[in-house]
């Protein structure tokens, strides 16, 4: 049947569900493409616009041929339209709840003898299976990062899929000039069970500071010969699917080496994920576009800077949010070395108030404020996007001992992450207090460096 499959439907039109597009359309193919939305149809044109405009710059393509390429994709917001086509295949996020939903309604509405495939990189393709009513016209067909120049393609087969169905999307791969392996379903697979430990590995030795951003994909670019750094790799592939691959990975293996970095976390929930938003380990010049430009914010080359106290702000008063033990110490400590105005977490609730109370006027000239709340985190991003609305002049610092710098810094609504920094003061011990100084994915070295001259006037330690 490989041969004779002669249309097929794309769930997803993501950067590689338009690139599995893509691969369908330049051989002949005729192809269904499917998002939920107007909006999202509009993005996966966008996609697919832009990667054939560069095969046409390039002279890899013709204009005409481009045209007659995107004539023979239909978008659409319906799954009905697929009910036709050979094969459908899936390319979403790497949910498993999300991919069971596609492939139920898939079942629903397809002709029976259509193949189901699935794109995903680490889920298991027999629990995706068991969503439809047809598990042995369901298979893994995984697609490498970008599709249009990739040439493997891994072929999953269950314990239950139909060998003649292995046979066709094998020779349906062939069709489309790809090399394939064909491969039972485990974690991973292959490729991503070798690749995404090694990628893991690479953010760990950043985020201790062993090696700097560029030294790093350097030596692995023109050291082992690989075609672009492992860094490079992690924003081509985006960082959230990666997090997401590494999490599934870990949760089957329990292999230490598949446990995401933590630095990785931050910096998806932080919005970088890579190419796909304009920054990631390196910043690019447009969303989507892989034109390297000069670093925005915090600087990405090392984790472990020691920011020039000339760039830190002048910091006169500071205040202390937070009530009970903690913060009567740290308004005791600041108060050694500065003004200092003190508020309890339900000030923050007259917000918005005309005229605005006394207690949160202050707040609006302080040049530091320190949240001490060890509540909930949802709670202390609550309070930090108040912060940001009421001091949008000042650095704000948590003492939380548990909230990550970044999580509480994603909560700033104007987008100034760069202005927030972790600040633990703890007490007076021989040699006086020792504070340590957290700096989130986006904390710039201006903020880090106020932090520093704070705790310089404060007698402490760093």
């Amino acid at each position: 049947m490989g041969g004779t499959i002669d249309r097929v439907g794309v769930v997803g039109l993501g950067q590689m569900g338009a690139g599995i597009a893509e691969v369908f359309v330049r051989s002949g193919l005729a192809v269904v493409g499917i998002e939920p939305t107007e909006d999202a149809l509009d993005r996966g044109r966008g996609h697919l616009q832009r990667s054939t405009d560069r095969a046409v710059q390039r002279n890899r393509l013709s204009a005409e041929d481009q045209q007659a390429m995107l004539d023979r994709i239909t978008f659409t917001t319906s799954m009905a339209d697929a009910k036709d086509c050979g094969l459908v295949i899936e390319a979403v996020p790497e949910i498993l709840d999300l991919k069971r939903a596609i492939f139920g309604e898939l079942d629903r509405v397809c002709d029976q003898a259509t193949i189901l495939a699935t794109n995903t990189s680490s889920l298991s393709v027999t629990q995706i299976a068991v969503a439809t009513g047809r598990q042995s016209r369901v298979v893994g067909m995984h697609f490498f990062n970008p599709a249009p120049v990739m040439k493997l393609v891994e072929v999953v087969r269950t314990v239950v899929t139909d060998p003649a169905v292995v046979s066709d999307v094998v020779a349906l791969a062939g069709r489309l000039g790809k090399t394939t392996v064909s491969i039972t379903d485990r974690a991973g697979f292959v490729a991503n069970a070798l690749l995404f430990g090694y990628l893991n590995r690479a953010v760990t030795l950043h985020e201790s500071g062993y090696v700097s951003r560029d030294d790093l994909d350097a030596a692995m670019d023109l050291g082992a010969g690989y075609p672009m750094g492992a860094l490079a790799l992690l924003d081509l592939i985006g960082l959230d699917t990666s997090y997401e691959i590494l999490e599934t990975l870990y949760a089957r293996s329990r292999d230490r080496l598949h446990a995401p970095a933590p630095m990785l976390g931050h910096m998806v929930t932080a919005g970088l994920l890579g190419r796909k938003s304009g920054r990631g380990f390196y910043s690019y010049e447009a969303p989507g576009s892989g034109v390297v430009v000069a670093d925005q914010g915090a600087s990405s080359t090392s984790s472990r800077t020691t920011p020039d106290l000339e760039a830190a702000h002048d910091v006169r008063r500071v205040a202390v949010v937070g009530s009970g033990r903690r913060a009567d110490a740290l308004v005791a400590t600041f108060a050694a070395a500065y003004d200092v105005r003190r508020l309890s977490e339900h000030d923050l609730d007259q917000w918005g108030r005309d005229p605005l109370p006394a207690a949160l006027a202050e707040l609006q000239s302080c040049d530091l404020v320190v949240d001490v709340g060890d509540d909930t985190l949802v709670a202390a991003q609550g309070r930090f996007g108040t912060f940001d609305g009421l001091a949008p002049h000042a650095v704000l610092a948590t003492a939380s001992r548990t909230h990550p710098v970044t999580e509480c810094a994603a909560a700033t609504s104007t987008g100034r992450p760069a202005s927030v920094v972790g600040l633990h003061v703890h007490p007076a011990v021989r040699r006086g207090p020792l504070v340590e100084i957290v700096r989130g994915v986006d904390t710039s070295d201006a903020t880090v460096a106020t932090a520093r001259g704070v705790a310089r006037r404060l007698g402490a330690h760093v």
